[in-house]
């Protein structure tokens, strides 16, 4: 998102332009009047978090004339989005976005549309229960407490047992490694951050796929990055011509990819797509990150070996939190020791170790993880198989893919309607993230990331609502669209 200097008042402003390319198609599935559609469309984007909180919209003025639209529809839909507390005006910042307060907790059935029924299924974040044995892993990793009291617990590097623990996995998996060339860190999303911070510049470009892991992508973009995308798909994979011209083209300083089980498409890269990156990347001098966090969660067909097994230049991230359990904040780098080194010395201004106490019981768990996965495995073949099929019987025109593994399938709905389909699930208390969370410059409102992580009840809960929602918005007809005032 591109956005100006903070105002005078502190408020970050989003440029007309900027706001222009997250609304694309923002009349595209309604023939409500023009002021709704947009105030439907700018709520959706605060709800989804692509317009942060404390942003300052741009001028009435200045977005009519970017959207094309008279000043008046802005102005409307700007009042209807303070009437229903997405907007506050600010002496001297203009309109800045809100959260109404009861959106941060139970959604609002007036806002929302309709009346919220049952507990709040929230599948935003795609996760499993955790994995049986962590508390016997926490008993046993407190007898160790002692010994760790004897340090000051202030830890940067990671616990040695963890991190030999850590080589060991990627050495079972064809990939040597040795404890030295791993830093435990405080989940996946330290390690992206942190590795922002370290090897991206403001300007640099930074290629990442679409769509693609959202938190990363602003990750790079806080650190000053120029994101530069290439697509992938659910079916197809990665677009191999598009990634060759873009590497070439920009010389990107980071590479930020996930070569196995994608999110979100759940899409594995070929062997001659990893051959062309790690050879184009080390000709342009681009750093090579590869983000394992759902790499091991496959259900069938056989692993690729680790990205790094091709090139020790390459960067590995991993994590506990999806395998084990998300309340475990564990994730580790394997890098080269001389990019390990740099990290350890930028750490400290961002954070001053990962906790000791996680640390240990992760270390009881690391060496189970092959038998972990095991028994995940076929739960999951049982969540995806259900939910798969049963969105394929009810909802023939989505193409469902059956992804090979991972957490969830990405859907294609053939209309740029995510983002309707999500208001209208989230009025009965199912609440899901739209296909434009996951795009680096919005787009994707055609895709829904649907997760097949929850148990069976709620399975069959989370199809019935995804099919009334759809009939709801209209469906597949478009003669019968409605204004998504009807959904929010």
């Amino acid at each position: 998102m591109t956005v100006l200097p903070a105002t005078r008042t502190g408020a970050v402003l989003l440029s007309a332009r900027a706001a222009a390319h997250l609304l694309t198609d923002w009349r595209a599935a309604t023939d409500a009047p023009a002021y709704e559609a947009l105030s439907d469309a700018l709520r959706i984007l605060v709800i989804d978090g692509r317009i942060p909180l404390g942003v300052r919209l741009p001028a009435e003025r200045g977005l009519a004339t970017a959207l094309g639209v008279s000043r008046t529809t802005v102005a409307n839909a700007y009042s209807r989005l303070r009437s229903d507390g997405f907007l506050v005006s600010v002496r001297g910042s203009g309109s800045v976005v809100h959260l109404p307060r009861d959106l941060a907790g139970r959604p609002d059935p007036e806002r929302l549309g309709g009346v919220v029924s049952g507990d709040l299924l929230d599948l935003r974040k795609a996760a499993m229960h955790a994995a049986p044995g962590i508390a016997e892993a926490v008993e046993r990793a407190v007898r160790h407490v002692p010994a760790a009291l004897a340090g000051i617990g202030y830890d940067t590097v990671g616990d040695p047992g963890l991190r030999a623990a850590i080589a060991a996995r990627y050495t079972d998996r064809g990939l040597p490694t040795d404890a030295s060339q791993v830093v435990v860190t405080i989940g996946a999303q330290h390690a992206i951050a942190l590795l922002a911070r370290v090897l991206v510049r403001r300007g640099d470009a930074v290629l990442v796929e679409s769509p693609t892991y959202p938190h990363a992508h602003e990750a790079f973009r806080e650190a000053g990055g120029r994101l530069v995308g290439v697509p992938v798909d659910a079916r197809t994979g990665w677009d191999a011509a598009a990634l060759e011209t873009t590497l070439r083209r920009t010389a990107p300083a980071v590479a930020y990819v996930m070569p196995e089980l994608h999110n979100p498409t759940g899409a594995t890269m070929s062997e001659s797509t990893r051959e062309l990156l790690l050879s184009v990347a080390s000709s342009t001098g681009t750093t090579v990150i590869a983000d394992e966090t759902m790499g091991e969660l496959r259900i069938e067909g056989a692993p690729s070996l680790p990205l790094a097994a091709g090139s020790d230049a390459v960067v590995m991230i991993g994590s506990a939190d999806k395998v084990f359990w998300g309340g475990l904040r564990i994730g580790w780098i394997r890098a080269a020791p001389d990019l390990l080194q740099r990290l350890l010395l930028a750490r400290p201004t961002g954070d001053l170790g990962t906790p000791v106490l996680d640390q240990l019981v992760a270390r009881e768990l690391v060496p189970r993880t092959a038998a972990v996965l095991e028994a995940r495995r076929e739960y999951l073949r049982h969540g995806r198989d259900d939910v798969v099929g049963a969105l394929r019987a009810r909802l023939p025109e989505w193409d469902v893919p059956s992804p090979a593994g991972g957490l969830t399938t990405w859907v294609g709905l053939g209309r740029p309607v995510s983002s309707a389909l999500v208001l209208a699930a989230r009025s009965e208390g199912v609440v899901l993230a739209s296909g434009g969370v996951f795009g680096p410059d919005g787009g994707f409102e055609r895709f829904l990331r649907v997760p097949f992580t929850m148990p069976p009840a709620d399975r069959v809960r989370l199809v019935d609502v995804l099919e009334r929602s759809w009939a709801r918005i209209g469906g597949d007809s478009a003669g019968v669209r409605g204004s998504l005032a009807a959904v929010v």
